[in-house]
């Protein structure tokens, strides 16, 4: 394939070599951002609801039975789960039981927003 001139000149062929993007680093954007301790807009004003929690990360197994999970708000499935007490309903909630992983697999639900969830299911029964 031959080439133009002008198309293999020094100017054209930095042009279509120059970089995409560039990188930065913490140096590079000190002063222009505050360094992580001001929150972004995604993250909540507080903690989430029993609700909110059961829906992204419960329901899953608890809105449908999923790996013997009791399904929220049939009491009978619950009635067993109830007899050990709230205590132990946290701890397992926390700490996982069974086929349920620890929290259940909610990574950044703090415990305040795990025992909400918990309380939540028990509320519907």
């Amino acid at each position: 394939m031959a080439y133009a001139a002008n198309e293999m000149s020094p100017e054209a062929i930095s042009e279509r070599t120059k970089p995409v993007g560039n990188v930065y680093t913490a140096a590079d954007l000190e002063g222009i951002i505050d360094s992580g301790t001001a929150k972004s807009n995604d993250e909540p004003a507080g903690p989430r609801s029993g609700e909110a929690v059961y829906t992204a990360s419960c329901s899953a197994c608890h809105g449908t039975g999923a790996a013997g999970a009791p399904i929220k708000g049939n009491a009978e499935q619950w009635a067993s789960h109830v007899a050990k007490g709230h205590d132990t309903l946290v701890k397992h909630a926390l700490e996982g039981f069974n086929a349920m992983p620890a929290r259940g697999a909610c990574v950044d639900c703090s415990d305040e927003e795990v025992i909400a969830a918990v309380d939540y299911m028990l509320d519907a029964i």
